[in-house]
């Protein structure tokens, strides 16, 4: 009876014999044959100090409990291993950081920091792996001296809770781990897309740690998406060659030093680095690669708008887990090594950025559709072919280098120029924008008692939503007029002077033309809305009285009916036209809240 039963439920349930559905397969390119001198860094299988990837073979990652056990094992096991948390996650997880030092609680201020982080996008993990590896080296291994003239601070898990979403099918263009985090937090929030506008909790506590630290070198550590090629270490700082850097002598340094003894350090252990790679179009390589400015809401634009040094690590998401582990190892070894080696170097650039005042900043950058060069690209072969699933040519990657090319290159041209003011006044009734000021570590000056201020304010013309994005209505608008006006600002309103080493980053939240602009994240979206109005029967024949008035009002208004067909049409558009140039219409519509002093 008991076997008849065991019959009917593996026919009402299936057999484990049942065929594997067509997305439990390898979906992936081929991917290169490696070998690296780097692989001498995995760890023994009976070194009692193994880490938790290692015991994988550098095929799978811990979760957030392994992980956190791993280091409080060596906190507790190493003078040099401090970790603590910094803040917590949405759904609050604590983010952990992990201080590490000869220094003890104490940094000596005169060695510089490195702050590295693994996670941001929580299913692009190589760093958080890479760093237990070398944390554990150094601790345990003999690699201490790595710590005589530099102090590290490592996160292991930036984006905890998307970390904790984890699954084989979070990353199906990236070969391994066996499981990966989500991209975004539990806010659905983009944390590479929140450095400037600080929404989500996690943001908020790492900016506070980088405040707390002063980071000299700050490197974000990622995988890409997109074309195979034969780099697998791929990095690079805001500005490549230092083309756009709003920090050029940092840029010049990252550029220049730091790209050229990391590049030979991955070499040197059989990995092959490159500059950041994006290509024009993922399907026709020929059309060239795109190399265009960084916004302050992404790493290593904000790092670059606030002189900060600041690297972006995007490892090759076709290559082997254990490859792209074993790069970052070495990256983040030579990162230590290159700081210590030319600190008084790099702190002279900051220092030199964050002196310089330009009285013109960039607002924006546009797409350039004119190559400026080109660069010599180490490509894999690939092949076109007809999919009857796409009805069009799709590639195929062989996983065969393919012989070096050429490939043009598209760069960035510099827009909305914007002239810099001594100082902004914010309004207490902006809560929010002075809070995120302080937190970015601006200085101000806050008012204990009413002030009225001769400032210059900015009237907005075609002011419009253009949708949702990372948690807010985008807005759009341009400039209509530039008025002076004697602004009375209440208590707690905020004087923001542009005269700190903050001020050009202040002018791109704070200038609504910029690409960063808070007015452009929508946080001045009741400047757009009319509160009050004028009914028809009272409009009508005060402008008629206005018409019978005013002749230069009258040929103004005439022109425009013969100019504007629509506009002609449309009579409540003509009756707002009168009402516009009335004192009854609100003064306030479409004016920007926040006054230039000048």
């Amino acid at each position: 009876m008991r076997r008849v039963l065991a019959l009917t439920l593996a026919v009402l349930i299936g057999s484990p014999a049942v065929a594997a559905q067509p997305w439990e397969g390898d979906i992936l390119p081929p991917a290169l044959a490696w070998r690296g001198k780097s692989e001498r860094l995995v760890a023994r299988p009976n070194d009692p100090w193994i880490t938790p990837s290692e015991t994988t073979g550098l095929t799978g990652t811990p979760s957030y409990a392994e992980t956190r056990a791993f280091l409080e094992r060596m906190d507790a096991a190493s003078p040099l291993i401090r970790m603590e948390s910094f803040g917590r996650s949405a759904q609050g997880r604590d983010m952990l950081v992990v201080f590490v030092s000869k220094d003890g609680e104490r940094f000596d201020p005169s060695k510089p920091v490195m702050l590295f982080q693994a996670g941001i996008h929580a299913g692009e993990i190589d760093g958080k792996d890479a760093g237990l590896m070398l944390l554990r080296d150094i601790a345990f291994k003999g690699k201490d001296r790595l710590l005589d003239h530099v102090n590290l601070v490592f996160v292991p898990m930036f984006n905890a809770d998307g970390h904790e979403r984890t699954g084989p099918y979070s990353r199906p263009n990236q070969r391994g781990p066996v499981s990966q985090g989500w991209r975004t937090t539990a806010q659905n929030l983009n944390l590479n897309r929140d450095y400037a506008k600080a929404d989500s909790p996690e943001m908020r506590a790492m900016i506070g740690l980088i405040n707390r630290v002063r980071p000299d070198l700050y490197l974000d550590l990622h995988v890409t998406d997109g074309i195979d090629y034969q780099y697998d270490v791929t990095f690079g700082p805001a500005s490549e060659d230092g083309r756009y850097a709003r920090s050029p002598a940092v840029a010049r340094w990252l550029e220049g030093t730091y790209r050229d003894e990391v590049s030979a350090a991955l070499q040197r252990n059989g990995h092959v680095p490159g500059h950041l790679i994006f290509a024009v179009d993922d399907r026709d390589l020929s059309r060239g690669l795109a190399s265009t400015a960084t916004s302050p809401r992404f790493s290593t634009g904000y790092g670059d708008a606030i002189g900060m040094p600041t690297i972006l690590v995007e490892n090759h998401s076709l290559k082997p887990y254990r490859q792209r582990v074993l790069g970052t190892y070495v990256l983040l070894e030579q990162s230590i090594r290159s700081l210590a080696a030319h600190a008084e170097e790099v702190r002279a650039a900051m220092a030199s950025d964050r002196a310089r005042r330009p009285q013109t900043v960039v607002g924006r950058f546009d797409d350039d559709a004119t190559p400026s060069g080109t660069r010599r690209f180490l490509p894999v072969q690939y092949e076109l072919y007809d999919s009857p699933a796409s009805g069009r040519r799709e590639v195929r990657w062989l996983g065969r280098p393919g012989k070096p090319v050429d490939l043009p290159v598209y760069h960035s041209t510099a827009a909305a120029p914007l002239e810099r003011p001594r100082a902004y006044w914010v309004p207490a009734t902006h809560p929010e924008v002075i809070a995120l000021l302080r937190l970015h570590g601006a200085v101000m000056e806050v008012l204990d008692a009413p002030r009225t201020v001769r400032v210059e304010m900015l009237r907005l013309k075609g002011v419009k939503a253009k949708g949702p994005s990372e948690g807010h209505v985008l807005m759009e608008g341009d400039v209509g007029a530039r008025e002076m006006h004697d602004e009375a600002f209440t208590a707690g309103s905020v004087r923001v002077s542009t005269d700190q080493p903050l001020g050009e980053f202040i002018m791109l939240l704070l200038e609504p033309q910029s690409e960063e602009s808070l007015f452009g994240w929508g946080f001045f979206p009741e400047i757009a809305q009319r509160t009050e109005y004028i009914e028809g029967y009272a409009i009508a024949p005060l402008a008629e009285r206005m018409l019978a008035a005013d002749p230069a009002l009258k040929a103004a208004f005439e022109a425009r009916l013969a100019a504007d067909p629509a506009f002609r049409a449309d009579a409540d558009a003509r009756l707002q036209w009168f009402y516009e140039r009335t004192p009854y219409a609100d003064a306030r519509y479409l004016l920007y809240p926040v006054g230039r002093e000048l």
